[in-house]
């Protein structure tokens, strides 16, 4: 099984990814000063310094984003959604311009995308993101390049270096969903990327009680523009999420480590498993993906019936969830109806191999 390479550290601070999300963002170290940033529940600040209103600026959303800039290499900004960062992303983009996405991504990507172009705001040519040669032939006359990977849910892997570079010889942005991967196994911004959107919801604040969005970039005009557009559009944050997000990230080198160890002992087992027609897997991260000979008939009573295993939608956080894609409408026609997408948690693995294996016997 192919395995991603962790990101070097930054030279400049020759500090390893996992270091840096422990000790980044923190109060400075002064007497009674406390460890960690507290929680900041402020509508507005004290005139004359540089926060003034609870839509401009908060300590508590300072911490994580300065957090979550230094693991990713940029600056960041936090949404109150990843959607929210999304959208803001997207918005960026001039009336009439076209943008190239993953065919396979985000529902709620897709589903902005969709809507952006059946009101005419702008053209979209939807690409097999995996497939560098097709990618590259879309790319003329494009203003952006949306890059997931890998993509939710078939686990399509894009060479994001290939693309960015010929992205920007034909005049394109390139913006790169780094949810799945977390920048402890990818850093779209040393590929190439000019921006970076994370659904913080997920692997980031990791414990299922945060909805948050974020966007890094190294650009200094894009941070401007979007933050324009944050503070007047509204899309802040909420303080006590950045605050538990905050916290996420301080174990999440341990948590995606544990995932992942689960996620590939769990891929070997699958494989060899006669219920599996098909184990989608890129190589690294928690995320796995089945295909089951029962179609989907196997695939929801897969769902129902484990017990350790929660049927749930949302994924990246400590414990293991499990999903049957095409349940929802809006899930392109080219997914099977049969994958069933696995966020592999932190649980013992042999725990959730047998919960998995006595519900997949019945399936198969």
């Amino acid at each position: 099984m192919p395995q991603r390479d962790r990101p070097e550290p930054d030279p400049a601070n020759a500090l390893a990814p996992a270091t840096l999300a422990i000790t980044t963002g923190r109060p400075p170290r002064e007497p009674d000063q406390p460890l960690n940033t507290p929680l900041t529940p402020a509508s507005v600040f004290v005139a004359g310094g540089s926060r003034e209103y609870g839509r401009y600026a908060n300590p508590t959303w300072e911490a994580f984003e300065e957090t979550l800039g230094a693991l990713e290499g940029g600056r960041c900004l936090a949404y109150a959604s990843g959607l929210a960062a999304v959208s803001s992303v997207l918005d960026l983009v001039a009336e009439g311009e076209t943008v190239v996405a993953p065919r396979h991504a985000y529902l709620g990507t897709l589903h902005q995308l969709g809507e952006l172009e059946r009101r005419g705001r702008v053209q979209v040519r939807q690409v097999d993101i995996a497939d560098t040669d097709a990618v590259l032939a879309a790319l003329d006359g494009t203003a952006l390049l949306w890059v997931e990977s890998p993509t939710n849910p078939a686990l399509e892997v894009a060479d994001v270096s290939v693309l960015a570079a010929a992205a920007h010889d034909a005049g394109a942005s390139v913006v790169c969903d780094n949810t799945f991967a977390t920048p402890l196994r990818q850093r779209p911004l040393d590929l190439g990327a000019d921006v970076v959107v994370h659904s913080a919801t997920k692997y980031l604040s990791g414990h299922a009680d945060a909805v948050l969005g974020a966007v890094v970039t190294r650009d200094e005009q894009t941070w401007r523009a979007l933050e324009e557009k944050r503070r007047t559009l509204g899309a802040i944050p909420g303080v006590l999420e950045c605050w538990l997000a905050t916290r996420g990230l301080r174990t999440l080198a341990l948590r995606v480590d544990r995932a992942e160890a689960n996620a590939r002992t769990l891929v070997e087992r699958l494989d060899a498993h006669a219920a599996c027609s098909r184990v989608r897997y890129p190589g690294f991260g928690g995320v796995v993906a089945v295909e089951l000979v029962g179609g989907e008939i196997a695939a929801d009573l897969l769902c129902r019936t484990t017990t350790l295993w929660t049927h749930a939608t949302s994924l990246g956080g400590v414990e293991s969830t499990l999903e049957r894609r095409r349940r929802w409408s809006g899930e392109p026609p080219t997914i099977p109806a049969d994958l069933v997408r696995l966020s592999v948690g932190c649980e013992d693995v042999d725990d959730l191999w047998r919960d998995l294996a006595a519900a997949l016997d019945p399936a198969g």
